[in-house]
């Protein structure tokens, strides 16, 4: 009955096995892709978004009626209370609806801005600015921390996102002498606290990575952000795209704010604001968990490789069928995207099938409820340690809950790099 709330068993038997980095090569995976899932389709590109963006249009019109509804239903002589819990339980289900659709336009989006919508770059970046400014993302801004974090995903030195925060940075004791409580003292939560920072994560995570570089790299100063054109996260060639970025999103707050004054507040937060958050949800509940999980590396110095760092992913059923349609495979086939971002989203799961053969038990799936698994990465993943070049998240008792495998490490046993 409470199977969902359990790990998997693919979690389960990563966290036995010993870690061996892939020894697999990067020309011997990609010659397992045949050469025509790498093609393009702009008619492909353009249906989706038509597809995406019309059922959006259409779960909106069906929420503009649920209110005349009910004061019908209750005119025709229907019980107040009955058409007050219907009412409710049609907008709860208006929200959950658009806020998965929000988040495929999202995604969409993300892919427009890996080229994959159409073999014309002005298609992709026209289709990328409209669909993430939409949703208050600023397309160039977020397409360049993006690209980045693709060349260096799992690398503590140069990945862009999620990068774990060290011993060091919350000035716990040396291992060798470190007790328990030194690590309940920082990481041992109530519930409820536990809770409200999971849920605050969730709703405003994405806001505040664009504000503040949350999460993201700390090898940038205090005041990071997407929004300055002279950000050291841009290149100077890339100015007039963030410039852009931030105009499109100006240009969306005053189109919003004249929405929000036309329908009212009450509307205004009904049919966009609550979507936009639950999409915020989904987006960061997919981000977070690629590339972070108790039982996946990360890298440092030589030991990182583009490779490595691509396999050091996890692909998840999100959402079943819908995490299919409206999320375009972006789970689960994460591992396929990121060994080659430039094969359209619609191919990807021919080649996760493909990489699978020849992968095998350097496949990481997990079937995990995602909930479940959000928590247990929520509260397990806590700190790394500063030194190792092949290291695991360790949890609120000090402990990784894998290990590498003996010799790994420049023919050495020693585990303490593995920490």
């Amino acid at each position: 009955m409470f199977g969902y709330l359990e790990d998997s068993q693919e979690y389960e038997l990563r966290k036995k096995t010993p870690f061996k980095p892939p020894n697999i090569t990067f020309v011997e995976l990609r010659a397992t892709i045949p050469k025509h899932l790498y093609e393009k389709s702009t008619a492909k590109g353009l249906f989706y978004f038509a597809r995406d963006t019309i059922c959006a249009f259409f779960v909106y019109k069906i929420g503009t009626f649920i209110d005349p509804s009910a004061k019908a239903a209750i005119s025709y002589g229907l019980h107040p209370t009955t058409v007050c819990f219907a009412k409710w339980a049609a907008w709860a289900i208006y929200f959950h609806a658009q806020g998965v659709i929000f988040a495929g336009l999202w995604c969409l989006g993300h892919e427009a801005g890996h080229g994959t919508l159409s073999h014309y770059n002005w298609i992709n970046h026209v289709l990328g600015f409209f669909l993430h400014t939409f949703l208050l993302i600023p397309y160039y801004s977020w397409r360049s921390t993006h690209h980045a974090h693709h060349k260096a995903t799992m690398c503590m030195e140069r990945d862009e996102n999620y990068v774990p925060r060290t011993r060091a940075d919350y000035k716990l004791p040396p291992a060798s002498s470190a007790l328990a409580a030194d690590y309940h003292e920082i990481f041992e939560e109530t519930p409820i606290y536990t809770l409200v920072r999971m849920l605050f994560m969730q709703a405003l995570g994405m806001q505040f990575y664009l504000a503040r570089n949350s999460l993201g790299s700390p090898m940038y100063p205090d005041g990071t952000n997407h929004f300055n054109p002279s950000s050291p996260l841009f290149k100077p060639h890339e100015r007039n795209g963030i410039i852009a970025s931030n105009i499109g999103l100006a240009t969306m707050s005053y189109v919003l704010w004249g929405y929000a004054k036309d329908v009212g507040a009450t509307d205004f937060i009904r049919l966009y604001f609550i979507p936009y958050i639950l999409a915020n949800h989904w987006i960061v509940m997919l981000t977070y968990l690629h590339h972070s999980d108790p039982t996946i590396p990360h890298y440092r110095g030589k030991e990182w490789t583009f490779l490595r760092g691509a396999l050091a992913t996890v692909d998840r059923p999100l959402l079943g069928w819908a995490g299919r349609f409206f999320l375009h495979n972006v789970s689960h086939d994460h591992i396929a995207h990121h060994i080659n971002s430039s094969i359209p989203f619609y191919n990807q799961p021919l080649v996760t099938e493909h990489i699978k053969k020849v992968l095998k038990g350097d496949y990481n799936y997990d079937s995990t409820n995602t909930f479940r698994a959000l928590y247990r990465t929520f509260t397990q993943c806590c700190f790394i340690e500063d030194d190792g070049n092949i290291i695991f998240y360790k949890n609120k008792d000090g402990e990784a809950v894998r290990v590498l495998a003996e010799g790994v490490l420049d023919g050495s046993s020693d585990d303490r790099n593995a920490s």
